[in-house]
C-alpha cells in the first residue's frame, strides 16, 4: 500500500516526535547561549557588564537543567545510558531518512472526488 502524505492517518505520532525535536532544538540553543556568555565574561571590562552576563548565564544553566529534566522524565533523553541513547539516536536518523525519502510532490496531484466540488 501506497502512503498517501495528504491523507492524516500518515500524521500518526508526529506530534510526540515533534515535541522531541523541539525540546532538543531548545536545549542545544539554551548550551550555545551558556557557551556564548561563557564567552562575553571574559571579553567584557565593564563590571556592571559581567555581572549582567554572569546572571543572565546562571539563569540558562538553570534552564537547561530544567528542559534535561523534562526531556529524561518523557524519554526523549538519556544522559546516564548510552545504549538506549544510542538506540534512540539510531532512531531518530532512521526517521530523518525516511523523511528524505519521501515523495513530497507526487506526480499525480488529482485529487478529484475528496472535495466536494462547488457548483458551476
Amino acid at each position: 500500500m501506497e502512503m498517501d502524505y495528504l491523507d492524516p492517518q500518515g500524521a500518526e505520532h508526529m506530534p510526540e516526535m515533534a515535541d522531541a525535536s523541539f525540546a532538543l532544538d531548545f536545549l542545544l540553543g539554551i548550551k550555545n547561549g551558556i557557551h556564548t556568555y561563557g564567552i562575553a565574561l571574559t571579553e567584557t571590562a565593564n563590571g556592571d557588564l559581567r555581572k549582567i552576563f554572569y546572571k543572565q548565564m546562571e539563569q540558562a544553566i538553570d534552564l537547561h537543567a530544567e528542559i534535561s529534566d523534562l526531556m529524561i522524565e518523557k524519554g526523549w533523553f538519556y544522559p546516564h545510558d548510552v545504549g538506549k541513547q544510542m538506540e534512540l539516536d539510531l532512531k531518530s536518523a532512521d526517521m530523518a531518512i525516511s523523511i528524505g525519502k519521501m515523495e513530497l510532490f507526487p506526480m499525480d496531484t488529482d485529487r478529484l472526488g475528496m472535495f466536494a466540488t462547488p457548483n458551476k
